[in-house]
């Protein structure tokens, strides 16, 4: 029998540092993604996207920008995700988006089928707030509100329904830069007694720190969410994040790798992929359709 996939589109840019990443639900259609993972043995049912929520510049709240916008597309993902699960579980792959939809989906499989671990698959921790750092940008500050650090938007926090929405022990940073990380959230991170599977352990062996995490997720709940952020691949090798961090990360086939170990046992109820931006990855001709290709392989039910 066919595993079951719910497809949701969160086209929203507004926790970004800039435009673009609205597009990549469309732009992952437009690539061929549904029928890819129709083909990899996924009985899909596409769900759509919500409305459009591109970036805009915020000048009443500049260390939290569109921070009513950001509110706004977490309670319509935490709703859509909730409602898939209950109607066609096993598993929904959120389309982002920036950071923060990871936040909805999180709330959404809590409601749903109750608490979950998290692989934040991520170059950066996204520990920062709006009181830590000058920037403003949310989407660097999405785990930092789901766990209700110190110096939170309050409102961001508790848009899920509940603050915090995980505890410490429940999140694995798998493929964590320390040289990418802020001072505040490396204190954060040992404060908080994170798990953290280092960038370079996972360039090493991208198919045993997988699995070693696997465990590690199993040993905190049988049901876990995948939050991929695409700036952990190399933008030199693969140009499809926002954030242009080049000569560093993984290579994409590294990343592929790892996310296909992650994928492959039974306890994924969600995956969400967040912050490619299709501008960029236009640099590269035929990227998007490569990496939807190899981005279905490596979720796929067939996946080893």
């Amino acid at each position: 029998m066919a595993r079951r996939l719910s497809v949701i589109g969160v086209p929203s840019g507004a926790g970004a540092c800039g435009v673009g990443q609205e597009q990549t639900p469309a732009a992952m259609r437009g690539a061929g993604l549904i029928e890819l993972l129709d083909g990899e043995g996924f009985e899909v049912s596409d769900l759509g996207d919500s409305p459009i929520v591109p970036w805009r510049p915020d000048r009443i709240r500049p260390h939290a920008q569109n921070l009513e916008d950001v509110v706004d597309v977490v309670r319509s993902t935490a709703s859509r995700v909730a409602d898939a699960l209950r109607d066609r579980e096993p598993t929904v792959l959120v389309l982002g988006g920036d950071c923060t939809v990871g936040i909805g989906t999180i709330a959404g499989a809590q409601s749903a089928v109750g608490d979950v671990a998290l692989a934040y698959f991520d170059l950066h921790s996204d520990l920062n707030t709006p009181a830590s750092a000058r920037d403003g940008a949310l989407d660097w500050m999405a785990l930092a509100h789901m766990l209700a650090i110190e110096g939170s938007e309050p409102t961001l926090t508790a848009a899920a329904g509940q603050a915090p929405l995980l505890d410490a022990s429940q999140v694995v940073l798998f493929a964590h830069s320390q040289s990418d990380a802020t001072r505040f959230e490396r204190s954060a991170i040992e404060r908080l007694g994170l798990a953290r599977v280092a960038l370079e352990d996972v360039r090493s062996d991208p198919q045993a720190t997988a699995r070693r995490t696997l465990e590690h997720l199993a040993s905190r709940s049988d049901r876990y969410v995948i939050h991929l952020d695409v700036d952990v691949v190399d933008f030199t090798d693969a140009p499809l994040s926002e954030h242009p961090s080049r000569n560093t990360g993984l290579k994409l086939d590294d990343m592929l790798t790892a996310l296909r170990i992650l994928a492959s046992a039974p306890g994924p109820v969600a995956i969400t992929l967040a912050e490619l931006n299709p501008h960029n990855a236009a640099a590269d001709d035929g990227l998007l359709g490569r990496f939807a290709t190899s981005f279905a392989d490596a979720i796929g039910p067939a996946s080893p």
